[in-house]
């Protein structure tokens, strides 16, 4: 019965299927497939020549583009490379051309020689004039100094100006990997100041040997110096060594702008005679440890905060440190081959 059944559906369909019916229906097919292969051409060229935003014009997206890509690399303002809050100086030098301006503000309590504190505003003024030379100027506006009370004068305090100083460093040898840049310094008191000295005292000139560089994740710089000390008419030399690291502090939280930096310094104090407490003290030492942190404010300025405690009794007790690092924004004269790119450095404590 099936095969029956097939067999009259296809006479049936053989005798409406006259061959004027089918040209009739073969014609009606290719036009409306023509139809719509042109339909679905047309809308895609119209779908790829029409923006996504039809209401945004492409000037504006053109303008945009352009406002929100980033300078090229010579002309962003460098990074300041910071010399303080700690005693160390870097081997680093900042960027040719670009004046860099160090202000602090130092309280310090427990000197000797019967100096029971002092607070000072110091000021540093760094300029490179070639990729391994730098000048500096640094000087101490103004001192209050504190003095206790004694069996023959009361406690007083005095306001006087402090040293001012012309130095110049050369480097030697830039860092490349493990290897740390190093280099020289020479440092002249142009103006002697009448406010009295703390532990370390004040050097008539100075020869310094510095070296910076990376070890992983630590930045360290260290110092070694030879001053010449004067008390007229005695003439003594002076030896330091200074040590401090550098390490970011939370970088997850804080973008790598904060850093945390210990320091460890160590000087001869050859016009010292005294302890804090008055005792003699036939040869003295300063030693001290430092704790800083510095916070990237913005590339070029870079603010910082510590404090300094002496482990010796010839030694100030407490120093507390605050100040800001700020590297004007353009360079003093137009920019030369040599020094087309401007370097950067990410630590940021360093004096």
């Amino acid at each position: 019965m099936r095969l029956r059944t097939v067999s009259l559906e296809t006479e049936n369909y053989m005798r409406i299927a006259n061959p004027s019916i089918l040209r009739r229906a073969a014609l009606a097919s290719v036009l409306l497939v023509g139809s719509y292969v042109f339909s679905c051409a047309q809308s895609k060229t119209t779908s790829s020549d029409t923006p996504q935003n039809p209401t945004a014009p492409l000037t504006q997206v053109q303008v945009d583009n352009a406002e929100s890509t980033s300078k090229p690399d010579d002309v962003q303002i460098p990074e300041a490379n910071p010399a303080r809050p700690t005693v160390t100086n870097p081997a680093h030098i900042p960027p040719v051309g670009y004046l860099q301006f160090e202000q602090g503000l130092v309280e310090a309590n427990g000197s000797p020689s019967g100096l029971d504190g002092q607070f000072s505003l110091v000021q540093s003024f760094r300029l490179s004039l070639h990729p391994r030379l730098m000048v500096q100027f640094q000087s101490q506006p103004i001192a209050v100094s504190r003095f206790g009370a004694t069996p023959d004068n009361a406690a007083s305090s005095q306001t006087d100006p402090g040293d001012l100083i012309l130095g110049v460093q050369g480097l030697l040898i830039k860092e490349l990997g493990r290897r740390p840049t190093i280099a020289v310094a020479y440092l002249q008191r142009v103006r002697s100041g009448s406010s009295p000295d703390l532990d370390i005292g004040s050097f008539s000139r100075s020869a310094v040997v510095l070296i910076s560089g990376d070890l992983g994740n630590f930045h360290y710089d260290t110092n070694y110096i030879v001053s010449e000390q004067l008390a007229d008419p005695v003439r003594r030399a002076q030896f330091g060594q200074t040590l401090s690291v550098t390490h970011d502090l939370l970088p997850e939280i804080f973008d790598d702008k904060l850093e945390i930096t210990g320091e460890l310094s160590h000087f001869s104090q050859p016009l010292v005679a005294t302890t804090r407490d008055g005792a003699i003290s036939p040869r003295s030492n300063a030693v001290g440890t430092l704790w800083a942190l510095g916070y990237s404010l913005r590339p070029n300025l870079v603010l910082d905060a510590g404090f300094e405690h002496g482990l010796t009794s010839t030694s100030t007790a407490w120093q507390g440190v605050a100040g800001f690092t700020y590297l004007l924004p353009h360079r003093l004269w137009n920019r030369t081959e040599e020094a087309r790119a401007p370097g950067t450095h990410k630590h940021v404590h360093r004096r």
